[in-house]
C-alpha cells in the first residue's frame, strides 16, 4: 500500500498541471466531508479534461445507486460522439461503501439530522442498503424494537445511546419521500475494478466523488493504483480551519475588487462556524451589502452575517425564494439545535413571508419609483430608499417593510418580483394554517414546521 500513497497525496494544483501536460488520469476519486472543497475541485477537474463547447456530447453524469455499475462500464466503453476527450461522472457514488463504513455512517447520519436533515436522509438510505435492515422495519416506532446489542452489532455501538433523539426523525423523514426508499445498489463493483486495471480506451476518463470510503475496497486499492484520490477531508483546528477559508475565499474577493481585514476574517469564521459552504454565501452577501467600499470590516461582518447567524432569517428567506428545501431544512435545524422556540421560528418566517408581499404591495402599485432588482445597494438606499421610508407615515411604525432597516427592505424588494401576487397570497395562508394547527392540535411542533417549508417551497425537494 506504501507504493500507492504518494499516488493518492498529490495536491489538485499538480493534478490540474499534469492534465495540461497531456498527462491526465483514467479516474479520478474526490472524497471527504469538505463537500464545497470537493464540489470546487471538481468544477476545475471537469475544467481542465473537458472543453466547455463539447460537454454536451463529452460529459455524461450518471447515477450508481439505482442501476449499479454495468451502464458505468458501458459508458466508458463506448467510442466518443466527437474527437477528444470523454468524461463519465459519478457524484456522489456509494461504490467505496462497505458494512465497515457502518459506524462513520451513523456518526454522519446524527451530526447532520439536526442541521441537514436531507443530508442525514441520504446517508441512513445508505446504511439501510449496508445494514441489511429496512425503512419498513423501522418506521412507526420500529427502532424502538431494536435492542442495544442488535445496535452494536451492526453500528459497533456508535450512536446507540442517544439515537432515540435523531433516529426516529430521520426514520419520519425517509418515510415521506417515497422516491428514496427501495434505492439499493445494484450488483457488485467487479467489472468495474477489471476495466480500470485492463485499461480504458485512450482519451476516456471515469470522475468519482464520494463523502467517505473505504480505504480496504478493492474497487479503491485500483483507483489508486491506475489514478488519482483526492482526499478533502475536514480538518479539526479551528486555525486549519480559519486558513482554509481564506486560503478558498480570497480569489472570490479578488475578482470583486474586495479584501477583508483580519479582524474581519476572524469574525466572519466565528459566525459561519469556518464552514467553506456558509462562508461562500456568507461572503456573497457582504459583497453586495459593500457596494463600491473594498474592504469589509467587521461591523460589515456583524450586520449583515450576524443576524443571519443569530436568528437564521437570511439563511430561511434566501432558502424561501429560491424554493430550496435542503437549506430551509438546515436552517430550521440550526434554529432547533440552538434551542429556539418552535413559535419563535414560526413567527420569523410569518415576518419574512408578510415582508415580500409588502414589498410586492409597493412594487404593483408604483408607489416606488427607480427600483430595479438587479441594481446594487448603494445606488437603492440613495435613490429608492428614501420613497420607502415615506410610506413609513402612511402605514404606521413597526411591523410593516417600511420601518425596517434598508438592507431588509432592499432584499425583500428584491425577492418579491420572483413571486406573484398570488403566490404570495398562498404563503401568507400557509403561515396562518401552520400557526392554527400549532396553537390549537397536539401535532409535533418540528413536524409542523418541516411540512411548512416543504409547501412553502413547492415540494422542491420531493420530486428527484
Amino acid at each position: 500500500m506504501s507504493q500507492k500513497e504518494p499516488v493518492a497525496e498529490k495536491s489538485l494544483e499538480s493534478v490540474l498541471r499534469d492534465i495540461a501536460k497531456g498527462k491526465g488520469a483514467p479516474c479520478y476519486l474526490l472524497y471527504g466531508d469538505e463537500d464545497f472543497l470537493v464540489e470546487e475541485a471538481l468544477g476545475k477537474l471537469v475544467d481542465a479534461i473537458v472543453p466547455e463547447q463539447d460537454r454536451d456530447l463529452s460529459l455524461f453524469v450518471m447515477d450508481d445507486d439505482s442501476t449499479g455499475v454495468d451502464p458505468v462500464c458501458e459508458a466508458l466503453l463506448t467510442p466518443s460522439l466527437i474527437p477528444g476527450p470523454k468524461v463519465v461522472l459519478l457524484p456522489k457514488t456509494r461504490l467505496f461503501y462497505s458494512k465497515t463504513s457502518l459506524p462513520e455512517l451513523v456518526r454522519k447520519i446524527a451530526d447532520s439530522a439536526e442541521t441537514d436533515l436531507p443530508a442525514a436522509a441520504r446517508a441512513f438510505m445508505i446504511f439501510l442498503d449496508l445494514s441489511g435492515w429496512t425503512l419498513e422495519q423501522l418506521r412507526d416506532d420500529g427502532w424502538r424494537r431494536l435492542t442495544d446489542e442488535q445496535w452494536r452489532d451492526i453500528a459497533g455501538g456508535e450512536g446507540g445511546e442517544d439515537r432515540e433523539k435523531w433516529l426516529p426523525r430521520v426514520v419520519e423523514y425517509c418515510a415521506g419521500q417515497g422516491t428514496m426508499a427501495g434505492r439499493h445498489r445494484a450488483g457488485g463493483t467487479e467489472v468495474l475494478e477489471e476495466l480500470l486495471s485492463s485499461g480504458l480506451p485512450e482519451g476516456h476518463c471515469l470522475v468519482m466523488t464520494a463523502d467517505s470510503v473505504d480505504r480496504r475496497k478493492r474497487l479503491f486499492k485500483v483507483v489508486s493504483e491506475k489514478g488519482v484520490v483526492l482526499p478533502f477531508i475536514r480538518t479539526r483546528s479551528e486555525a486549519r480551519q480559519r486558513s482554509l477559508m481564506m486560503e478558498n475565499l480570497r480569489e472570490k474577493l479578488a475578482r470583486r475588487g474586495k479584501t477583508l481585514t483580519s479582524e474581519a476574517w476572524i469574525v466572519l469564521g466565528k459566525k459561519t462556524g469556518f464552514r467553506l459552504r456558509d462562508s461562500a454565501e456568507a461572503l456573497d452577501q457582504l459583497i453586495t451589502y459593500t457596494g463600491d467600499r473594498t474592504v469589509i470590516e467587521p461591523a460589515d461582518v456583524e450586520t449583515v452575517i450576524g443576524r443571519t447567524r443569530d436568528d437564521s432569517v437570511f439563511d430561511l428567506t434566501e432558502a424561501l425564494v429560491g424554493k430550496d428545501l435542503r437549506k430551509a431544512l438546515a436552517s430550521l435545524g440550526d434554529l432547533l439545535y440552538q434551542n429556539v422556540h418552535h413559535l419563535v421560528i414560526l413567527a420569523m418566517i410569518t415576518r419574512e413571508v408578510r415582508f415580500l408581499f409588502h414589498g410586492k404591495l409597493f412594487l404593483d402599485t408604483g408607489r416606488i419609483g427607480g427600483f430595479r432588482a438587479d441594481m446594487d445597494y448603494g445606488p437603492f438606499q440613495r435613490a429608492v430608499y428614501p420613497a420607502v421610508k415615506g410610506l413609513e407615515a402612511e402605514l404606521g411604525k413597526g411591523k410593516s417593510l417600511a420601518s425596517q432597516h434598508p438592507y431588509v427592505v432592499y432584499n425583500a424588494l428584491r425577492n418579491s418580483t420572483r413571486f406573484s401576487y398570488g403566490e404570495l397570497m398562498g404563503h401568507l395562508e400557509l403561515v396562518l394554517a401552520a400557526d392554527a394547527a400549532m396553537k390549537s392540535t397536539g401535532q409535533d411542533p418540528r413536524l409542523l414546521l418541516e411540512r411548512l417549508l416543504v409547501e412553502l417551497c413547492g415540494q422542491a425537494g420531493t420530486s428527484s
